[in-house]
């Protein structure tokens, strides 16, 4: 998703029996938390558009039909 482009580093506190675990099964974590992390941005968009989606839905449903018909003929006509 992103470019390996500039990257920054960041501290995570875990126990010290995970980290011997992850150690011992030979996990990449950095590659398992940006893949994580990544997929929590795609999760909460994802989230966002829903809500935006919805609102807009909801207005939308308050919008007479005529007025619909209304701009999009107008839409047209000024094509």
């Amino acid at each position: 998703m992103y470019l390996q482009g500039s990257m920054t580093s960041i501290t995570v506190r875990i126990p010290e029996e995970l980290k011997k675990e992850l150690e011992a099964l030979g996990v990449e974590v950095s590659q398992v938390t940006r893949s994580a992390l990544e997929a929590e941005i795609r999760r909460i968009r994802r989230e966002k558009a829903r809500e935006a989606a919805e609102k807009l839905g909801k207005f939308l449903a308050e919008v007479p039909d005529k007025e619909i018909l209304k701009a999009i003929h107008e839409g047209r006509d000024e094509r």
